[in-house]
């Protein structure tokens, strides 16, 4: 069995062509998912500048398109960072009522290497660091297992995942439907709070039963795959 990783990965390709040097510079991230606790109001992450010359740091928040509210910004959003230093990024909450669930957003890092004059044989790729961002509202209890919460459903050759808790659950976006090995796409590789996500199957499995994935924890490790009751039922 392959295991799926679902935590983001950069991946960069070096071409040598002629006397043409390519060179990538990196912001690394001191983690794998930032957290903003709304009753903190904010929350900091140290960015590295992996290379051996300054950069200039861009950091921004995206929105998805399933919950494109403005919920938090980041401080500074561009500033020079100096050849092997950290730069301090603040994550700013922006709420106009409380929050009921937890939210999710993308928080981008990328670093912009100098410009290089233009009779050097050189170029500066630059790397993009695309972090999910979980914004947990006040007073809601932390649960370190949230898929154990998720309802799996097949009507006829449609799957379904349910998930009417208010945590956001990160799982692999290809699942297998057991005992046939079935392995389906849920086009995702997220659940939002009080979201149902439907996927039509090339072929019905015969007598599925259950469903097994690969969650993510809430810091983007991923665990042993989980194996879920599949409720189903007739087309």
């Amino acid at each position: 069995m392959v295991l799926i990783k679902v935590i983001p990965i950069v991946f960069f390709v070096a071409v040598l062509v002629a006397s043409l040097s390519v060179r990538a510079d990196g912001m690394v991230p001191e983690t794998t998912v930032v957290i903003l606790n709304e009753e903190d109001g904010e929350t900091t992450i140290n960015i590295k500048n992996t290379d051996a010359t300054p950069a200039l740091l861009y950091s921004s928040i995206e929105n998805l398109p399933e919950d494109p509210e403005f919920l938090a910004l980041v401080t500074p959003p561009i500033t020079r960072v100096e050849a092997s230093d950290k730069q301090l990024v603040r994550v700013i909450g922006q709420f106009s009522e409380p929050l009921k669930t937890q939210r999710l957003k993308r928080i981008i890092f990328e670093g912009v290497p100098p410009r290089k004059p233009a009779d050097t044989a050189s170029v500066g790729v630059t790397i993009r660091q695309n972090l999910p961002l979980i914004i947990h509202p006040r007073g809601l209890a932390k649960n370190p297992t949230p898929w154990t919460l998720l309802d799996w459903s097949l009507v006829g050759d449609v799957l379904q995942v349910r998930n009417e808790s208010p945590y956001v659950v990160r799982l692999s976006q290809e699942v297998v439907l057991t005992p046939q090995n079935h392995v389906a796409d849920i086009g995702r590789t997220y659940v939002l709070p009080g979201e149902v996500l439907q996927r039509k199957l090339d072929k019905q499995p015969q007598s599925a039963t259950g469903v097994t994935f690969y969650p993510a924890t809430v810091y983007g490790f991923t665990v042993d795959s989980y194996d879920a009751r599949l409720n189903v039922q007739g087309p």
